[in-house]
Formats: structure tokens, C-alpha cells, sequence
């Protein structure tokens, strides 16, 4: 089975960039403290960090 991370969004949307919304929303994250567990692939990485400063990231 591949590794899981647990992806939270602990940062509003509401002053990010349109690109950075779309990022969000992709990863399956709505609402606030909302938490969603994905693959730990190279794309979920790399959208991850496009929006370090908006989500947090458990292993």
C-alpha cells in the first residue's frame, strides 16, 4: 500500500491568488480545519507546495 499524508487547511482562501484556490480545492480541501488523507505521490507533494503557507502536512 502506497504511504498516506494527511493534508489540513489551517489558512483561509480568501486572500490567496485564483491559482492558489484551484490548488486547494484540487487537493479536496472546502472548509476550514478540514482534513483530507492522500497519496503521497510527487504531484500531491508538489501541489502541497504551492501552498505550504495555507495547509498542513502530517506524514
Amino acid at each position: 500500500m502506497a504511504k498516506m499524508i494527511k493534508i489540513t487547511l489551517t489558512k483561509s482562501t480568501i486572500g490567496a491568488s485564483p491559482k492558489q484556490r484551484k490548488v486547494v480545492e484540487a487537493l479536496g480541501l472546502k472548509k476550514m480545519h478540514q482534513t483530507v488523507e492522500l497519496a503521497d505521490t510527487p504531484q500531491t507533494r508538489g501541489a502541497v507546495a504551492k501552498v505550504a503557507h495555507l495547509v498542513t502536512v502530517e506524514e
